[in-house]
C-alpha cells in the first residue's frame, strides 16, 4: 500500500538525509524503544520519524479501517494520525508507552470524525480480520479440512461476529478492537480511553458478555 510522499513520509531527499543522519549517529533504531526513537524524531531526526511511520502505518490503516469501514477513509485518517505525530514530535514527553500515545491520537481522530460527519452505519458487513501479511489470506477463506456444511456454518459465524461487534456501543467496540485485534492489554486500553484499569476490564467484560449472548447459537 503506497504512502503519499511528502506528507508523513519524507521526500527522496529527506530520506537520504535521514539515512545519513542515522549512519552518522551509529544508532540502530530497532535496538531502541519506540519512545526513544520518537524522542530522537523530536530532535529533527527525520530517519527516526520515518522508522516509526514504516513500522506502524499498516497496523494504523488496519485499525482505522475497522473503525470507519472505508479503505480510502482509513488511509486518509492514518495519514492525519502520522501528520499529528510529526507536529507533536518536539513536545512528546514519553510519559506513556508510544503505542498508547499513538492509538490515543488515532482513537480520538476516528471518533471525532465519525461524530463530525455523522457517519451512518450501513447494513454492510465488513471484515474485521485483515489479511495475514505473509500469506495474504483471511479467516473467511474456506478451510479444506472442513466439509461444505461446516464451512458454511463457520462463515455464518464469522459474519455474525463482525455484525455484532460493529453494533456494540462506540467505547465497547473500540476497546474490543484494541484488545482482540491490536493485542493491547487492559492497562494500555485504559490509558487510550482515559479510564481506570478496572473500568476498562468491566467495559470489555460487558462487551464480551453481549457478544456471547448474541452469538450463543454458534457456541
Amino acid at each position: 500500500m503506497a504512502l503519499k510522499s511528502g506528507l508523513f513520509m519524507p521526500t527522496a531527499t529527506g530520506r537520504m538525509q535521514g539515512v545519513a543522519e542515522m549512519a552518522a549517529s551509529h544508532v540502530p533504531y530497532d535496538s531502541l524503544s519506540d519512545a526513544e526513537v520518537m524522542l530522537r524524531a523530536g530532535t529533527d531526526d527525520d530517519a527516526a520519524y520515518e522508522y516509526l511511520v514504516t513500522k506502524y502505518h499498516r497496523p494504523m490503516i488496519a485499525f482505522m479501517y475497522r473503525m470507519c469501514r472505508s479503505q480510502a477513509l482509513a488511509e486518509e485518517l492514518a495519514q492525519e494520525v502520522f501528520l499529528r505525530v510529526y507536529r507533536s514530535r518536539k513536545t512528546y514527553a514519553a510519559e506513556a508507552k508510544f503505542t498508547t500515545w499513538l492509538y490515543r491520537i488515532a482513537t480520538n481522530l476516528a471518533v471525532n470524525h465519525a461524530r463530525d460527519h455523522k457517519v451512518e452505519r450501513s447494513g454492510k458487513v465488513v471484515s474485521l480480520d485483515e489479511p495475514d501479511e505473509e500469506s495474504g489470506t483471511t479467516l473467511d477463506v474456506a478451510d479444506p479440512t472442513l466439509n461444505v456444511e461446516q464451512n458454511i456454518l463457520r462463515r455464518e459465524r464469522l459474519q455474525a461476529i463482525k455484525k455484532h461487534v460493529m453494533a456494540l456501543p462506540e467505547k465497547q467496540r473500540t476497546a474490543v478492537f484494541m484488545h482482540k485485534y491490536q493485542g493491547m492489554d487492559y492497562r494500555e486500553i485504559a490509558e487510550v480511553l482515559k479510564l481506570s484499569e478496572s473500568a476498562t476490564k468491566s467495559l470489555l467484560f460487558r462487551a464480551y458478555e453481549v457478544l456471547r449472548e448474541r452469538l450463543k447459537e454458534f457456541v
